[in-house]
């Protein structure tokens, strides 16, 4: 694959005139990252944006316990880190939970791509915006006037849209998904994770099968979590 290729898989990059692409090509390059690899730590100076070809990426934090708290998970078109644009360190930790692909992009040609580009900058700023949008909702989802069984219902019904892929026996997340790494991302314990997970199993809501988790029915996962 290209360099131009991959501009082109990036839906923020994809919006570019050829003009800034061109110009965003010189200063990029396509790297590959294994799983569970860090592409960057936060607080660190990270000189690229960071857009996800192929993969699925992981965005934590950790917390004054030093307990990994899941933020976002981000796939194939998405940018990880559009916030070192202004000039200070990395806000999240980025780790690859299947083997992905990246494009990076030099900080400082993306910001002169933008200044060249109505139409990425008008991209980048419906990205951003979008994120804040999902930040809000998180923070929802994340009150604890909300029943666990329901957070993670609806946690699993966004993943199966943003990831999920047709099988026989329903939709299924397209990257291994440990009970951990759940429990991470709804800051809750492991323990009463693993025994709602079982009952939505029980339920019929949900099949897990070697970290895989499949959706049966989509529609009945959102009626539980929208009417329970």
């Amino acid at each position: 694959m290209t360099v131009q290729t991959a501009l082109a898989r990036i839906t923020v990059t994809a919006a570019a005139s050829p003009a800034a692409r061109d110009a965003l090509a010189m200063d990029a390059a396509i790297r590959n990252y294994k799983k569970g690899a860090q592409v960057f730590f936060d607080k660190d100076e990270v000189p690229f944006l960071y857009g996800v070809i192929d993969g699925t990426v992981s965005l934590y934090k950790m917390s004054t316990n030093n307990e990994k708290r899941g933020v976002f998970i981000y796939g194939a078109g998405d940018l990880l880190n559009e916030t070192i644009l202004d000039n200070k360190g990395a806000s999240v930790n980025a780790e690859p939970l299947r083997d992905s692909t990246l494009l990076c992009i030099k900080k400082s040609a993306f910001i002169r791509a933008c200044a060249m580009d109505g139409a990425l900058s008008k991209a980048l700023i419906d990205s951003m915006a979008m994120k804040i949008r999902r930040l809000y909702h998180l923070m929802k989802n994340t009150s604890n006037n909300l029943r666990g069984d329901r957070r993670i219902a609806a946690k699993l019904w966004k993943l199966s849209r943003d990831h999920g892929v047709k099988t026989e026996q329903g939709i299924e997340i397209n990257f291994d998904l440990t009970i951990t790494t759940l429990a991470e991302f709804l800051g809750s314990q492991r323990e009463t994770v693993s025994r709602q997970i079982k009952a939505l199993t029980s339920a019929g809501l949900l099949l897990v099968k070697n970290s895989r988790f499949i959706i049966p029915d989509r529609e009945k996962l959102v009626d539980f979590f929208e009417k329970h």
